[in-house]
């Protein structure tokens, strides 16, 4: 049997957990670009309370993204999986029974409270083999990108047909469906793996706050969510305003988001195959720059808000895909899993920042001053991005030491093995993080050397 081959069981949870991590996510996406014009019908709607709407699910998962991924290890990845759903299911029963912008809101928070990423990863990594848990993440990665492209066309058709309180209720049945599949596909499992590369671990977030890399990198997500969430609060009535009504919204989405997807493989080899990812890093910044400004130039002009979209698109698919890379490679040895729990909760605070205060823009001022906003913002960006530096280009790996070892000699060993640049062993876990240059080495030779000790 090819031990790099997926079992049955391995399948089973890198497709369910996959499906319930979609599942989750249309909640958060598909009310983006369909809340500010139809929210604005509600009872108390203005803009900055619907900025707050959008806002407060980003809000709610910076505050317990955190806590409810270290819970896991006490109450169980399921458990807790599965009350997080359940939260969610009644966050979004309360915003498709409501009459209120204050409902809307309650049940925004309530929804965004159901934190269940940091689970999710967790399960993932106790239910797959060393060998297979990159390419499960890698399947989970995938999935939130597509999730978000199927959103932002889903949103708008259904709002149209049946109303932003169907919506909500569609949302409610899909997690009731992801709770379904947590309990029926997805494998339990009693034991817990103990893996610093997929889940946060404490004692830890000290070294990973106070690394100026990483600090940076998480500026990154937070300004582009800041970006994201600003300019769906103000552009979705742009587009009424340019005469193109709500409910052909989703053919700009579509057509933004394929072209996009497209568009950015080309760019992601070069910053990974070729590593040229400072440079492609700092462009995609300075194009979110220029997208800001035709949106904030564009008026009424339909076109012109089409360009500034598709420059939006383009620029922020790209920097959803190279920046958990990123991450994966500033991170030291056995700090990846927090590194990425510290990068969520900055990304979910983008969100929240970036609803909020886009809501507040356009409720004082105007439409146009949150696209401004959001191009000074990307220059803030751009600055701190010129001072990165090119990013060590290697994996991370987490290795099982099957025997007793002397742990001094063993991290001797591997520091001085061609394409390893960096090794955490922890003998009370039995394992071994090593950061490894693949052009160099691979998995199996660093597990053959461990072997060899």
């Amino acid at each position: 049997m090819n031990d790099n081959k997926m079992t049955p069981l391995e399948l089973r949870a890198t497709w369910g957990l996959g499906t319930v991590f979609s599942l989750r996510m249309l909640g958060m996406f598909m009310v983006l670009p369909v809340l500010t014009t139809y929210g604005m019908a509600l009872q108390g709607a203005t803009e900055g309370l619907i900025g707050l709407a959008i806002g407060i699910y980003g809000l709610a998962q910076a505050i317990f993204q955190i806590p409810f991924g270290l819970i896991s290890d006490r109450v169980g990845r399921k458990p807790l999986i599965i009350g997080g759903l359940l939260i969610f299911v009644i966050g979004s029963v309360v915003a498709a029974t409501t009459t209120s912008i204050w409902g809307i809101i309650l049940g925004r928070a309530l929804q965004g409270s159901g934190a269940i990423a940091a689970a999710v990863m967790a399960l993932l990594s106790d239910l797959t083999r060393e060998q297979n848990r990159t390419k499960a993440m890698a399947f989970i990665g995938i999935s939130f990108g597509v999730t978000f492209a199927i959103a932002m066309v889903i949103g708008p058709i259904v709002t149209h047909l049946l109303g932003l309180h169907a919506l909500f209720w569609m949302i409610a049945v899909l997690a009731t469906l992801g709770i379904i599949i947590t309990l029926v596909i997805v494998p339990s499992t009693t034991e817990h793996v103990l893996n610093r590369e997929s889940g946060m671990v404490k004692g830890t977030f000290r070294q990973v706050l106070a690394n100026p890399r990483l600090l940076k990198l998480n500026a990154g997500i937070l300004f582009l969510h800041i970006l994201l969430m600003s300019s769906f609060v103000a552009l979705p009535g742009e587009f009424e305003h340019a005469g193109f009504p709500p409910s052909e919204h989703w053919k700009v989405y579509l057509a933004t988001m394929l072209i996009a997807f497209v568009g950015v493989v080309p760019f992601i080899i070069i910053a990974e195959v070729k590593r040229k990812m400072k440079i492609v890093f700092v462009s995609c910044v300075a194009l979110l720059i220029v997208a800001e400004l035709v949106l904030w130039q564009a008026g009424a002009h339909f076109w012109t808000l089409v360009a500034g979209v598709q420059l939006f698109f383009f620029a922020f698919n790209l920097m959803e895909a190279i920046l958990p890379s990123l991450i994966s490679k500033e991170s030291p040895p056995g700090y990846k899993g927090t590194a990425m729990g510290v990068y969520s909760t900055s990304q979910f605070l983008g969100v929240a920042i970036g609803g909020s205060l886009g809501g507040w823009v356009f409720q004082h001022v105007d439409a146009q001053a949150v696209f401004l906003m959001g191009s000074v913002l990307a220059v803030v960006w751009l600055l701190i991005s010129l001072t990165m530096k090119e990013p060590p280009y290697v994996s991370s790996l987490r290795v099982v030491i099957e025997h007793e070892c002397n742990t001094s000699s063993l991290e001797q060993r591997l520091r001085h093995a061609p394409g390893v640049s960096n090794v955490l062993v922890i003998p009370e876990e039995r394992a071994a993080y090593v950061k490894i240059d693949s052009k160099i080495t691979n998995r199996q030779e660093i597990e053959a050397l461990i072997a060899a000790s």
